[in-house]
């Protein structure tokens, strides 16, 4: 009974693994579609298109279903039409989140979002009623052998970004929406494709949280992030190591 226990969790934890693995790939492939469409489908020529596919390849996705998915965006009329719609509200305890979407169908997702809002002990909000507890950046991050810190951080300044740190897992670079684009493909042709180049909503404070409340407001993030029609969640709280040791038990 205890390998056949043992055997069916293995395939219940791979199925959830396999699900949550679908699930990255079709965000990922929408934000690909919408780039392609809204440029040139030439990843030299379309900066939004080229990130979209540096992510979809750190996420492992293979080379053939990037290029699949570029092709059906470009040559497709009469598709599927996404809009980008930014959520914003509280959650949980005065967290306040934003959620990016894209939607073929703002009813439905905005219905979506307000229900998971209401369920889980949050309130959604009119456009801007959080966004000014944050900053908006553009965030580039490379792994820690390209070069040394103090390189890092002159190459970062002569791209014109604004800050670059180092920790044990990577460099990260940090810089103005307006200067994403060239900044990035400065730091990418002095070091390679970075690990990540997304835009980040990034708090000015933040709300610490205790186990219950950190609880609560991990679960209406948790779904948030599996509607199909949400790309990214944001939210300003932050949970104390041995809180989050706790949780993670």
């Amino acid at each position: 009974m205890a390998g056949h226990s043992h055997a069916k969790n293995i395939m219940h934890r791979k199925g959830v693994q396999d699900a949550k693995r679908g699930r990255i790939y079709a965000k990922l492939i929408r934000e690909i579609t919408v780039s392609a469409r809204q440029g040139l489908p030439d990843p030299a020529f379309n900066p939004r298109l080229r990130a979209a596919m540096s992510a979809a390849r750190q996420a492992n996705m293979t080379k053939d279903t990037i290029e699949r998915a570029v092709k059906k965006a470009a040559g497709a009329a009469g598709g599927d039409d996404y809009v980008e719609v930014r959520y914003e509200g509280y959650g949980p305890n005065g967290v306040a989140v934003i959620v990016e979407t894209l939607t073929d169908n703002r009813n439905r997702t905005a219905g979506d979002v307000r229900s998971a809002f209401t369920k889980h002990g949050g309130a959604l909000g009119e456009t801007n009623s959080v966004s000014f507890l944050f900053n908006r950046l553009g965030v580039i991050r490379f792994p820690l052998a390209v070069a040394s810190a103090d390189d890092m951080l002159e190459a970062a300044i002569d791209a014109g970004a604004d800050n670059a740190e180092t920790d044990d897992e990577a460099h990260e670079i940090t810089c103005a929406v307006e200067d994403f684009f060239a900044v990035r493909d400065a730091l990418e042709a002095r070091f390679g494709a970075p690990e990540t180049a997304k835009f980040d909503w990034r708090p000015t404070t933040e709300v610490t949280l205790d186990e219950d409340k950190a609880r609560a407001v991990l679960k209406l993030l948790d779904v948030l992030e599996d509607n199909d029609d949400v790309q990214n969640v944001f939210a300003n709280f932050d949970i104390p190591d041995e809180v989050m040791q706790r949780l993670s038990a």
